[in-house]
């Protein structure tokens, strides 16, 4: 029997382009993919993980991932300026600018591009496996420049549950021994930082929220992850917690993974009512090294005509029991 449930691609051909797709038209949509006791609901508005429940250590189900009621709060008014990269995170771009791959709809055709310089053809795919996995996988084609790609998947995680409260207590470790350093703007300066010693340290499993304090607001860093060289497939992050007994443990193919515990959430109105605050989730963003294409010793991001950009990521969901 074969070990792949249900597979849901989503496309889009854009240099970060929206023509005609907000939400109220015809082609936003929903999807589930279900095996077994865990099930994903999926909508092409950014290609986004809307929902995903998964049974705890006494086979109670919850829904793991921070969203909202319906799709209406998961869009946003337009009015930057096309014609340069879009500086929506103070004078710097994140996430692709204001209208990166997370707010289209996907399935669209080209159209600006927030100043990248070359259009792309990108295809993400979700795919249940047996043994409780997900499977993301990102690829993506230069059509006519050469263009930096980095790809990431954002999803806000609470293995408690998206309205338990916050993840402090979770436990965490991090395949990582180094970050990238950043400035005040949290940009990278290109050096590599060892995190031994550091309160960035999750070598070993930590609670999130034994050192947290020492930051000015949490976590928010990029992790170089340690499995050598190349683009192979390789440990990430471990994530339990230990309340219900959830565990989450995640592999991939990036050379680096931006650790972040959601410091800016505040009154947030999600799922049900439930009101977010800071803390209340964390995510786990395998990707490239922020900023590469200004730092030569990072791991190249630019994707050239002929080339493909592949980004794959496992999360292998389960639980322990309490003696844990």
């Amino acid at each position: 029997m074969s070990k792949i449930s249900v597979l849901c691609c989503f496309f889009v051909l854009a240099a970060f382009g929206l023509v005609n797709g907000y939400a109220g038209k015809k082609e936003i949509g929903f999807y589930q993919l279900k095996k077994g006791n865990i099930s994903v609901n999926l909508t092409n508005w950014g290609a986004t993980i809307v929902s995903l429940h998964l049974p705890d250590k006494n086979g109670k189900l919850a829904d793991v991932v921070l969203g909202y009621d319906s799709i209406k709060e998961y869009q946003f008014t337009l009015n930057g300026i096309h014609y340069k990269i879009v500086a929506n995170e103070g004078n710097n771009t994140l996430h692709g600018g204001s209208r990166g791959f997370s707010d289209v709809v996907w399935k669209v055709r080209a159209h600006k591009n927030e100043g990248f310089p070359g259009a792309l053809f990108v295809i993400v795919s979700y795919t249940l496996l047996g043994n409780s996995q997900l499977s993301v996988t990102m690829k993506a084609k230069a059509l006519n420049k050469p263009t930096p790609v980095n790809l990431a998947q954002h999803t806000y995680w609470n293995l408690g549950g998206h309205n338990s409260g916050d993840i402090l207590s979770n436990e965490v470790q991090i395949f990582g021994s180094h970050i990238t350093a950043v400035d005040s703007h949290l940009i990278p300066t290109g050096k590599l930082v060892p995190v031994k010693g550091t309160p960035y340290d999750f070598l070993k499993p930590h609670i999130v929220g034994s050192r947290i304090k020492k930051l000015p607001t949490g976590y928010d860093i990029n992790y170089v992850l340690d499995g050598g060289a190349g683009f192979r497939m390789k440990p990430a992050a471990v994530v339990h917690e230990k309340k219900s007994g959830r565990v989450l443990e995640l592999s991939t193919n990036a050379p680096g993974m931006q650790f972040y515990t959601a410091n800016f959430l505040k009154d947030v109105k999600g799922k049900g009512g439930f009101v977010y605050q800071p803390h209340a989730a964390l995510c786990l963003e395998t990707q490239a090294f922020p900023d590469s294409v200004n730092h030569p010793n990072f791991p190249s991001t630019i994707v050239s005509p002929g080339y493909s950009y592949k980004h794959y990521m496992l999360f292998k969901f389960s639980t322990k029991p309490s003696s844990y």
